[in-house]
């Protein structure tokens, strides 16, 4: 016979088992909070904190002699040293977001329309490299034998065709000022 569901399992003690503790959370965690949220500058990142400060105190509330909230603001500010000193490499929120085509799929459309109208103002030898190099993606010893040049020929018009397609007037009008050409060439494929 199963029991009864009587809510999620506990693990060790509840915070009901000691009023006082339950008490001193309800009437200081405004001021501690607050205290938080001035050492991080973020009222999640506070709230973060003060849970890790109540948490630690909890498992000493026993022991603790004196005035319990200095022992906690210690606590907060020992775990925020400690959250500092540690190395973050996560995201990090910026005010601008890149402009991003729409997810329509027209954008990709307009995108390769140009790219085909720039090739097609290239010469014949640099449009060849770039197809077999960029779009077929050959190596270099590929293309310049099916081309019947050497390989430093097709290095020289690769590097040239890439030049004239970066200046291409419609191709710099449309695209971001990044490696745009390469992802829209990418898309074209």
């Amino acid at each position: 016979m199963r029991a009864a569901y009587s809510g999620p399992r506990r693990i060790g003690v509840d915070v009901q088992d000691r009023p006082d503790f339950a008490e001193f959370v309800s009437v200081r965690s405004p001021a501690l909070l607050r205290t938080a949220y001035l050492l991080t500058g973020d009222w999640s990142l506070g709230e973060d904190l003060l849970q890790t400060a109540l948490a630690s105190t909890w498992r000493r509330w026993g022991r603790l002699t004196g005035e319990p909230e200095a022992y906690v603001r210690r606590t907060m500010l020992n775990t925020y040293l400690s959250w500092r000193r540690r190395r973050w490499s996560g995201e990090v929120p910026t005010g601008e977001l890149p402009d991003r085509p729409l997810a329509d799929g027209t954008s990709a459309a307009d995108d390769r329309d140009l790219v085909w109208t720039a090739l097609q103002r290239l010469p014949r030898r640099q449009r060849a490299v770039v197809v077999l190099r960029y779009y077929e993606d050959l190596t270099e010893a590929e293309t310049a034998n099916l081309l019947g040049i050497t390989v430093g020929t097709v290095k020289s018009q690769a590097s040239k065709a890439l030049a004239s397609l970066r200046v291409d007037s419609t191709l710099a009008s449309s695209a971001p000022k990044t490696t745009a050409t390469q992802t829209t060439m990418d898309e074209v494929r």
